[in-house]
C-alpha cells in the first residue's frame, strides 16, 4: 500500500517537480538570490516579522533531522514522523515552527513534508543540512529551495547570493517593537567543496588542509554582523537573538568539558559499549551527549563574533542525532534540537522536538519535549 501511495504521489507531483526547471531555464538559478553588500543600508523590511501576543510567551517549536527519504514516505517509519510532528504541534501550540536541517533527502520527501507542515496554517522556517542537497548536489538543493519558497506558510528565502541556500532573518515583535531576532543560516555540507569553505578546514603545519564538515563562510559572518548592527540601530538597543543552523560550531566541543566522564548505558548491536555524558551539577546545563560532536575541523570565528556583538544568546543545531545537550558557554546557550523522526539512525528515547520561548523583554529559554507513542495527545 505504501508503494502504491508513493507512486500516486510521484505521478501527481510531476508538474511540481518540473516547475523549477522552467523557472531556472527562464532566468537561471541565480535569479532567485538577491545581491548583498555589507555597505548596503539595512532596512527593517529586509526581515520577516511576526507579532507576539503581549499576554503570553512566543513559542518556537524546533524539529530537526526528520530525514524523510523516498523509502520513508507513506511507510510505517514515515507515518511515525508525521504522528510525532502532529503531537508536538498540538502539545506546544507554537507560533512558529523551525527545522534545523536534514529535513529530507529527496524532492518527493520534501513535497510530502511541505504538504504536512503547510496544513497546520502556522508559519514555518527551515534551514538546510548537509543531506538536504544530497551531500553537495546543488541542483537538488535549488529544487528543494524553490518549493520551500513557493509553499504557502513557509518563510524560507534563497537568501543572499554566494552564501548557500536559505539565509534569512525573522524578527519577533510586540506592539511593533522588535524584541527578538531569529537568524536562519546555511552551514552547507563538506569543507573543501568551494574555496569559501576553507574557512572551516583545519590547516596543517605543512600548509595543507584537513577537510571535514563545513559551516558558515566569511561572507555569512559579515552578513550576520551587518544585520545585528542594523537591527540594533532600528531598535535603539542590542536585540537578543537566536541562531538556527544544522552543523554545530566548534565551541560545542569546548562545552563538552562541562560534562561528566562517560557513563556506560548499555551495548549496541555489535555488543560494544554505549556511553553518555551528563551535565555536572551547578552549571545550569541539561541533556546528554551520546555521540561525538561533529563540528568543522577549523574554527571560523563565528562564535567569537557572537560573543563580541552581544546579541545572540542561544544557538540551536541538529546534525548529531542522539545528542541533546544544552549548556551555557561564555554567555551563549549551545543547544541541540531533538531529532524528530526515524530517518537514519536514532534512539527511541531521544526523539521529539525543542521549544524556544520568548518573553515580552525578548529573553529566551529553551527546553526539550520528548516524544512517546504511549502518552496521550
Amino acid at each position: 500500500m505504501a508503494i502504491v501511495k508513493l507512486c500516486i504521489t510521484f505521478l501527481l507531483s510531476i508538474t511540481q517537480m518540473l516547475a523549477p526547471l522552467f523557472s531556472f531555464m527562464a532566468g537561471g538559478i541565480d535569479k532567485n538570490f538577491e545581491d548583498w553588500s555589507k555597505d548596503d543600508k539595512f532596512e527593517r523590511s529586509y526581515c520577516f516579522e511576526i507579532e507576539k501576543d503581549p499576554d503570553k510567551d512566543f513559542k518556537v517549536l524546533n524539529l530537526t533531522d526528520i530525514q524523510l527519504s523516498p523509502d520513508l514516505v507513506f511507510s510505517e517509519r514515515g507515518e511515525f514522523s508525521e504522528r510525532l510532528i502532529d503531537k508536538l504541534i498540538k502539545e506546544t501550540e507554537p507560533d512558529l515552527i523551525t527545522l534545523t536541517g536534514d529535513n529530507s533527502t529527496s524532492l518527493v520527501g520534501y513535497l510530502r513534508l511541505i504538504e504536512v507542515l503547510d496544513s497546520y496554517g502556522i508559519p514555518w522556517a527551515p534551514v538546510m543540512g548537509n543531506h538536504d542537497g544530497g551531500n553537495g548536489n546543488k541542483l537538488q538543493e535549488a529544487w528543494d529551495s524553490y518549493h520551500l519558497e513557493k509553499s504557502e506558510n513557509c518563510l524560507f528565502k534563497f537568501g543572499p547570493k554566494g552564501m548557500g541556500y536559505g539565509n534569512y532573518i525573522i524578527n519577533i515583535t510586540e506592539n511593533g517593537k522588535i524584541v527578538h531576532s531569529l537568524f536562519m543560516m546555511d552551514t552547507h555540507s563538506s569543507a573543501g567543496d568551494t574555496e569559501a569553505s576553507k574557512i572551516n578546514a583545519g590547516k596543517k603545519e605543512d600548509g595543507s588542509y584537513s577537510y571535514g564538515y563545513d559551516h558558515l563562510w566569511a561572507n555569512q559572518i559579515e552578513w550576520y554582523k551587518w544585520a545585528v548592527n542594523g537591527i540594533k540601530e532600528i531598535a535603539g538597543e542590542t536585540v537578543e537573538s537566536t541562531v538556527y543552523f544544522h552543523i554545530p560550531v566548534c565551541e560545542y566541543q569546548n562545552a563538552k568539558a562541562l560534562y561528566t566522564d562517560p557513563v556506560e548505558i548499555g551495548k549496541n548491536d555489535e555488543g560494544k559499549p554505549v556511553y553518555k555524558y551528563v551535565a555536572k551539577d551547578g552549571i545550569g546545563a541539561f541533556g546528554e551527549l551520546r555521540e561525538g560532536i561533529c563540528s568543522p575541523e577549523g574554527n571560523n570565528g563565528f562564535f567569537t563574533t557572537c560573543v563580541e556583538l552581544g546579541s545572540t544568546k542561544t544557538m540551536v543545531a541538529g546534525h548529531d542525532h542522539v545528542n541533546s545537550l544544552c549548556v551555557n558557554y561564555q554567555g551563549i546557550n549551545l543547544c541541540y534540537g531533538l531529532k524528530s523522526g526515524q530517518g537514519s539512525y536514532y534512539d527511541d528515547d531521544c526523539l521529539g522536538g525543542s521549544v524556544l520561548s520568548v518573553n515580552s523583554d525578548g529573553n529566551a529559554s529553551f527546553e526539550h519535549h520528548f516524544y512517546s507513542e504511549s502518552e496521550p495527545v
